[in-house]
């Protein structure tokens, strides 16, 4: 028997009728077309399906999308405000955060949150934030950079 579920994804409201062991991952890129959102291992592990769910960076793919009737959602559509890249997206490109860019929804995602709870984290802070994220091109060396000049962007460095 199908369930009605309300969320608010990247400030825009759904509404749709599925089934009660639809994923969330798979309500997002399937039912409502966003497909930024990542499909990696399927077992919460490398993290490329990563948003902001109220506020937590959580792996979507493991969730049931009843589970987030009512929630408010952030993907990777909408990070970007007006046509200009968050400063996190920035980084990325300008610090050469990405090689093949699978991982690179999640790691932005989770790097989002982090800046949000500490603006000025130190390296270790922002390797132990993205232990839950796996990227098999870069060694993470850049993408600790692009998270550092996103923080010093964000603080008018």
């Amino acid at each position: 028997m199908k369930r009605q579920i309300k969320v608010t994804i990247n400030g825009v409201g759904y509404s749709h009728e599925v089934e009660p062991r639809l994923l969330l991952v798979h309500y997002i890129r399937d039912v409502v077309g966003l497909t930024g959102t990542h499909i990696g291992c399927d077992t919460s592990q490398c993290g490329a399906c990563t948003i902001l769910l109220n506020g937590m960076a959580i792996k979507c793919c493991t969730m049931l999308a009843v589970q987030a009737d009512g929630a408010e959602i952030l993907t990777i559509e909408g990070v970007a405000k007006d046509g200009h890249l968050h400063p996190i997206q920035e980084g990325f490109w300008e610090k050469h955060g990405l090689q093949c860019g699978y991982c690179t929804p999640g790691m932005i995602l989770a790097a989002y949150q982090l800046l949000q709870r500490s603006p000025n984290p130190s390296e270790a802070e922002i390797r132990h934030n993205l232990e839950g994220n796996l990227c098999r091109c870069t060694g993470y060396h850049n993408i600790v950079k692009s998270i550092q000049y996103a923080a010093q962007k964000m603080a008018g460095r």
